[in-house]
């Protein structure tokens, strides 16, 4: 069994009117278990050859398609944007819903189910059906580098 933890330290001396430090670690574990997760891609680069910043239902590039990972699982998606040019940006998508923007340097590390789920959202025990969820990059510029992983169960 692997054992993965995940640790983001947020610090400022000047953000609030106080100095802030915020850390906070954890154990990559397989869905519903305390079993550690035990697959990744490996930390790969993709060239994005072409920008479709201006068409966003055009030139995606696939970063991870759901279909190659298991259902519902506790999932760990990592996406950097290495670009130094502040003006280099590179649109995060689930399923052609913009979910945020990495700007030059910006990275993300958040779960990801995949495959069609029933998730609970909301109050009172509201159910919803999320279908078709891959992760898709939109570029503002051609030739932009990202870095992406993925830890799976």
């Amino acid at each position: 069994m692997a054992t993965t933890t995940a640790t983001v330290t947020i610090n400022s001396s000047d953000l609030t009117g106080d100095a802030l430090s915020l850390s906070t670690t954890t154990t990559l574990y397989k869905a519903e278990q305390t079993v550690g997760l035990e697959n990744t891609s490996g930390v790969a680069r993709t060239l994005v050859a072409a920008a479709a910043a201006t068409n966003l239902s055009s030139g995606l590039v696939n970063l991870f398609l759901d279909a190659k990972y298991t259902n519902d699982g506790a999932h760990k998606v990592y996406i950097a944007n290495k670009a130094t040019d502040a003006t280099h940006k590179a649109t995060v998508l689930i399923e052609n819903v913009v979910i945020g923007v990495l700007y030059a340097g910006d990275w993300m590390f958040i779960p990801w189910t995949s495959n069609s789920t029933t998730t609970p959202i909301g109050g009172a025990g509201g159910l919803s059906t999320i279908t078709g969820v891959d992760i898709k990059i939109a570029t503002s510029h051609a030739n932009m580098v990202l870095e992406h992983m993925i830890i799976s169960e």
